[in-house]
């Protein structure tokens, strides 16, 4: 039982690490895309990853954890819906909308994440979850209802993002169980740096507009802290807690993008995006009010 707590314990500021991390993630990608298309910003971001991800395992010496074939399909399919997909639309979504909307909408992640991983496991669906359910489908409604009469492409893409990660994190997850984190980012890192910059070419992306002078620092700390680092801790984190209360503990995220967003961009928090974190908050602790968490 000490075991456990403890383990349950490091889960938590694990995950809470990681949003301090993550809310920085869309302001520093809305500053590389001054200057360069969402395509190579991410094709760059993501193959600094897979760097930083090699470096980790070169010095923790992970190279032969590669080797175990049980998990290569579910990380092949993390790999797709993760790190191909879900960033695809998350970048090309902030490259239309603002840092606050995509990390407000991106909440909806937490009602998606219960949706898969309570009612698919068809686990107790109790009145302050449906209750939560409703609120955080409210908050997503504010954020949307000033655009309600000409939708932005860029809040849908974000929510067809956060509407697709829960599956990935739940191959994600299954693969943690068999290999360490930093293999799984590792294969994942270079798998999708490839297949994006692939995409890239074939979209007849510029590739000589880049302007590295003004953007490398962006894709550098995109690449080895924010898809790196944060991604190691969040694997981490959902290895010790569920998925639905560590996305419920990363509700900190959305205050912070809003503060880092009014310091670096000059975004001022609109009432609606404001308005939107209440109903939202409270669904969050009703949503990871369990009365047991798993710990896996």
């Amino acid at each position: 039982m000490r075991t456990e707590l403890t383990q349950e314990r490091k889960g938590e500021l694990i995950i809470l690490s990681e949003g301090v991390l993550w809310s920085l993630f869309p302001v520093v990608t809305i500053l590389s895309l001054k200057t360069v298309a969402p395509l190579l910003s991410l094709a760059w971001s993501t193959l600094f990853a897979a760097i930083f991800f090699g470096i980790v395992l070169f010095f923790k010496n992970g190279w032969g954890k590669l080797k175990d074939k049980s998990a290569i399909k579910d990380i092949l399919l993390a790999t797709l819906i993760l790190g191909v997909i879900f960033y695809l639309l998350f970048f090309s979504g902030l490259h239309y909308t603002t840092a606050g909307n995509a990390s407000l909408i991106g909440l909806t992640e937490i009602f998606f994440s219960f949706l898969f991983f309570n009612i698919w496991h068809k686990e107790y669906f109790s009145k302050d979850h449906i209750i939560g359910a409703v609120l955080m489908l409210v908050g997503a409604a504010v954020v949307l209802y000033p655009n309600v009469h000409s939708l932005q492409i860029g809040d849908l893409l974000i929510l067809a993002a956060a509407f697709i990660a829960p599956l990935g994190n739940f191959f994600q997850k299954r693969a943690r169980k068999k290999v360490s984190s930093e293999s799984i980012l590792f294969i994942r890192s270079s798998i999708s740096a490839l297949v994006i910059f692939i995409l890239a070419y074939f979209s007849r992306v510029d590739f000589s507009a880049i302007n590295l002078d003004k953007t490398f620092i962006f894709l550098l700390v995109n690449g080895f802290f924010l898809l790196g680092l944060s991604k190691l801790l969040w694997i981490e984190g959902i290895h010790r807690i569920s998925v639905t209360k560590a996305n419920a503990l990363n509700s900190v995220t959305p205050l912070l993008t809003l503060l880092f967003a009014w310091m670096l961009l000059g975004n001022i928090p609109t009432r609606f995006q404001l308005l939107a974190f209440i109903p939202m908050f409270f669904g969050i602790i009703l949503l990871s009010r369990n009365k047991k968490i798993s710990i896996n």
